[in-house]
């Protein structure tokens, strides 16, 4: 048995996407290794991540670049998963 690919590839590496590797955020396809920070390039967590214009950043850069400044638009998508 061989392992394949999804048809999607990763939205920051444009590589495919196998299965055991897959993680979706908001309907954008991504390695588990591909989902950082573009600003410190630290993981994320799916629990635990902000975005703007399909933009990732963990909370302290966010809110950092954007919450302290004032510089954002209330258009912004912030997630944040309950157990």
């Amino acid at each position: 048995m061989s392992f394949t690919g999804t048809l999607d590839k990763c939205k920051a590496c444009d590589k495919t996407v196998y299965f055991v590797d897959l993680l979706s955020v908001d309907g954008i396809t991504y390695h588990k290794a591909c989902f950082r920070c573009s600003h410190c390039n630290g993981t994320l967590a799916m629990s635990s991540y902000s975005s703007m214009d399909g933009v990732l950043y963990c909370k302290p850069h966010f809110e950092q670049l954007f919450k302290e400044s004032g510089n954002f638009s209330k258009n912004f998508q912030t997630s944040k998963i309950f157990n």
